[in-house]
């Protein structure tokens, strides 16, 4: 990519991450493949990622967290890269999703409180010096007519819902938007 592309691109303030098929109008696209695209082509697992320090305003990253060698180190560089109170918008299979052991690419599952860790009011949150605020999270389900009752019930009482029922009525995927805390 040539320096004038790369200083066009960098006029947006969006990137959405492993865009895959899935382009963002006015984002900046990236995938670690050619054959979806993208405006940039890189592999997440490589630090750092091609982008100067507090350059975005938000991050998308649907349905790719999963995938990547190390969680702590992508989001790490999630905060790298974002301004402060950045908003990072984050999809991922739910433990309990038969998507999640599906895909051979997985590498991780998650549960309501995974990005607890990256908050100041977690116990474990001393892997890493990134912060972010939760500023939303929502268990989904596939859409049936028991699901809406579950649905409303699992989101009311997650912990509950994962300790107790989750093997029972097994949720699709998780939902979080974080704030960027610097």
């Amino acid at each position: 990519m040539k320096p004038s592309q790369i200083s066009e691109l960098l006029q947006r303030d969006i990137l959405n991450l492993g865009c895959g098929r899935k382009h963002l109008a006015g984002a900046i696209n990236l995938d670690i493949t050619t054959a979806t695209s993208p405006d940039i082509t890189h592999d997440l697992n490589v630090r750092p990622w091609p982008f100067p320090d507090d350059h975005f305003r938000e991050v998308h990253a649907y349905d790719v967290i999963e995938h990547v060698a190390n969680v702590v180190g992508t989001m790490e560089e999630i905060h790298r890269i974002c301004r402060p109170q950045a908003m990072v918008r984050i999809t991922v299979p739910h433990f309990s999703c038969r998507n999640a052991y599906t895909d051979p690419t997985h590498r991780h599952l998650f549960t309501c409180a995974s990005f607890d860790y990256f908050t100041d009011g977690n116990d474990l949150s001393f892997y890493t010096q990134a912060r972010f605020r939760i500023v939303s999270n929502h268990i989904f389900f596939y859409p049936t007519l028991l699901n809406k009752l579950i649905w409303r019930l699992a989101n009311r009482y997650p912990e509950a819902y994962e300790q107790r029922w989750t093997w029972i009525f097994p949720a699709w995927f998780l939902q979080f938007d974080l704030e960027v805390l610097k």
